[in-house]
């Protein structure tokens, strides 16, 4: 039986599907869906297909459980991605999306024996920084009190009681996907990674950043921008001509189109 209308779930390209151009597979933050990617589609112009990859509980998906473990979601993900790799593709995930696109190229490789050119990671280390109780342990009115210091949940739905109650549930599952993983030792991957991070992200200094150069055999580079641990969404202008110019290098470089 074909998986094609699942993988249709999965994954949205914002190119045509025939287009034959490199793909950019994006990853949300906790709490976040694939939606907030849709708009850099027009900064990449038809150079690049952005491929938003949806998971369940959000979204298009919100009526479906969400995932609790990211092994799991990896696993998922990766099931799906089978018919994905005709074409060249790279990695770009945030935070939780940082850890998603990581372990989803180990996977990849394992599998299919084929991985991303490059891994783009920002707001986070391979290794995370988990320290005290998990925030998905806690109750409802200190969840939401640490929500509102990480920045990144739009401050109109933790105000709203019906939405955040609808919500809260997502975000402790995405939070228990953080506070439950373990990172284990693996062989290098062979990509560049290209990490970035927020220059006032008091909890992702420069060194949990530059802790990705032990993960590949290839280069890293660790880039620095103004803002938060959501930087990518308050410097927008600043990210994405970044984000852009990196991508494009990795996946127009001339060693990619003679492949």
């Amino acid at each position: 039986m074909s998986t094609k209308p699942l993988d249709l779930v999965w994954f949205e390209h914002l190119l045509p599907t025939q287009a034959r151009v490199p793909r950019l597979f994006c990853f949300p933050f906790a709490g976040a869906s694939a939606e907030i990617f849709r708009s850099w589609q027009r900064h990449f112009r038809s150079e690049v297909d952005l491929c938003l990859v949806h998971f369940p509980g959000r979204g298009r998906r919100i009526s479906e459980p969400p995932f609790t473990t990211l092994k799991c979601l990896v696993e998922a993900i990766a099931t799906r991605m089978s018919h994905e790799l005709e074409h060249p593709f790279a990695f770009y995930g945030h935070s939780m999306g940082a850890l998603i696109g990581f372990e989803l190229s180990r996977e990849c490789y394992r599998r299919y024996n084929v991985g991303p050119l490059q891994l783009f990671v920002s707001g986070r280390g391979p290794k995370g920084r988990n320290t005290g109780s998990p925030i998905f342990t806690l109750p409802d009115d200190d969840f939401v009190a640490e929500l509102r210091r990480l920045n990144g949940t739009p401050k109109e739905l933790l105000a709203n009681p019906e939405t955040r109650d609808l919500f809260l549930p997502v975000l402790r599952a995405d939070f228990k996907v953080i506070g439950t993983y373990e990172y284990l030792p693996d062989k290098l991957l062979p990509c560049p990674i290209t990490a970035y991070g927020g220059l006032q992200d008091k909890d992702v200094p420069i060194e949990s950043l530059r802790a990705w150069e032990k993960e590949t055999s290839a280069a890293c580079m660790v880039r620095m921008l103004p803002g938060d641990h959501f930087f990518i969404l308050d410097s927008d202008k600043d990210f994405i001509s970044v984000l852009r110019a990196d991508v494009l290098g990795a996946l127009h470089s001339p060693a990619m189109q003679g492949a």
